[in-house]
């Protein structure tokens, strides 16, 4: 569930955010969150960041590049979490962000996503559009 979406890139704000509680689904036996899931909820994350910004005619496709998680505590079953998303690097035809999870002010994990700009119709790598460069701009970390 969305729970709300900041602006701004002042003093390392994040540029969106999503909160969730650990449900059943995605803990394991022992009852910590399964790896994968904090990939997906990244992902889940930076597409509603995404969002804030209106499709423009000229946007490319975008594929993913890049995944890494690097954990620091095991999210357990029934812990409220915070995703924070950051614009961490914007390059000739990629764009990469940070996702920041927080129990309380403990940092449980850190997702990087890296995102390449692609032709619609070839899906070959192509430069990110200047606008799109200009709005992603205005967040980075």
């Amino acid at each position: 569930m969305i729970t709300g979406v900041a602006g701004g890139s002042v003093n390392k704000e994040p540029v969106g955010f999503l909160e969730f509680e650990v449900p059943f689904r995605d803990v394991d036996m022992h009852g910590e969150m399964y790896r994968a899931v904090y990939v997906h909820r990244a992902e889940e994350a930076l597409a509603t960041f995404w969002a804030r910004r209106p499709a423009s005619k000229g946007d490319p496709h975008f594929t993913v590049a890049k995944v890494t998680c690097t954990f620091h505590a095991a999210l357990r079953l029934g812990d409220a979490v915070r995703m924070d998303v950051h614009v961490s690097k914007i390059g000739v035809k990629s764009a990469g962000f940070i996702v920041r999870m927080t129990r309380g002010n403990d940092e449980v994990a850190e997702a990087e996503i890296v995102w390449t700009a692609c032709d619609r119709e070839k899906k070959e790598p192509v430069a990110l559009p200047e606008d799109l460069r200009d709005w992603l701009y205005q967040f980075l970390d």
